[in-house]
Order: C-alpha cells, then structure tokens, then sequence
C-alpha cells in the first residue's frame, strides 16, 4: 500500500490565497461558517488571516445525519452560528471532502437556521467517492484513497494543521 503525504500547511496557505480572491468577488464580505470539526478549525484560521470581524459560524451534522441511529451524537461540535443566516452568502468550509453525506447533513441543519442567499463549498481535500451530487466550488487538492482509509485534518496545540491517515 502506497503512503500518502499531505502538507495540510502549505494546503491552508493554497486555501487562504484562493479565498481571498474569492472575497474579493463579493460586495459585502460573505460570512465564513466551518463543519466541526476540521472545518470549523480552517474557518476560525481564515477568520483571523483575512482579518474579517467577528467569529465564523459554526455547523454539526450530528441532528440530520442519515446514520444518526447507529452513531447517535457525535463529540464534535454542536452548531454555533453568531449571525443571522438569513439572506446572507455564506462560505462552507470543510477540511475532507468524501461522500457528500456530511455535507447534506450540514445544509440541513443550516436551513434550520433560515434561509442564506448563497452558500459556496470550499474544501481543503477532495478525495472523490461522492455518493450524492454534492461538488465543492473550491477544492485545494484533489487525492484518491481506498474506500478502507479515512483522511482527517488535524490540529495541534500551537495550531499548526496535519493530516491523519487511518485504516477502518
């Protein structure tokens, strides 16, 4: 079996650059709103690198998982949005883009919230394996693992970014 190797830093620095130009498109700032848990970590980091006020939002698919019977509440965190969602744009970040479930899940539990005038996906991997139609509109890298690996980010205390690796 082939090892992978990620630099998640250098990924973040990609991320960052890229957006930056996509803010750059908007009139009003679009408000930056992370999955727990990887992507609440890179929405927080971008928050205070692009020097935009405030604190992102964050979202848990925990409520509308379609596993939820079998997996029950997860220890990632629970949805936390600072903001009114309604009518605004908002960028989703993740950290590992897979089968597009938790990304349902997450746009499920925001609409709970109101309804947002746009949403945009940005990604920091894309690993393929989609089993719904969900695409991201950024994705800084694109890798392929077998279906019996799992690919996360992590985070270390001084908050520098890593990837892990794990066999099921």
């Amino acid at each position: 079996m082939s090892s992978l190797t990620l630099d998640a830093e250098a990924l973040y620095g990609d991320l960052l650059r890229s957006v930056r130009l996509l803010l750059a498109s908007y009139d009003q700032p679009p408000l930056l709103v992370g999955v727990a848990s990887g992507g609440a970590w890179l929405a927080q980091r971008l928050q205070k690198d692009l020097g935009l006020a405030g604190e992102p939002g964050i979202i848990s698919s925990s409520m509308h998982r379609d596993d939820f019977s079998q997996r029950g509440l997860a220890s990632s965190a629970q949805t936390l949005l600072p903001f009114d969602v309604n009518g605004a744009h908002l960028i989703m970040v993740d950290d590992v883009l897979y089968t597009g479930r938790t990304l349902r899940a997450v746009l499920n539990e925001l609409f709970d919230y109101g309804r947002p005038a746009s949403v945009k996906l940005v990604v920091l991997v894309d690993r393929g394996g989609r089993e719904l139609p969900v695409q991201p509109d950024l994705a800084v890298a694109r890798v392929a693992l077998p279906a019996a690996q799992t690919l996360a980010l992590a985070r270390a205390e001084n908050g520098q970014f890593s990837f892990q690796v794990q066999d099921r």
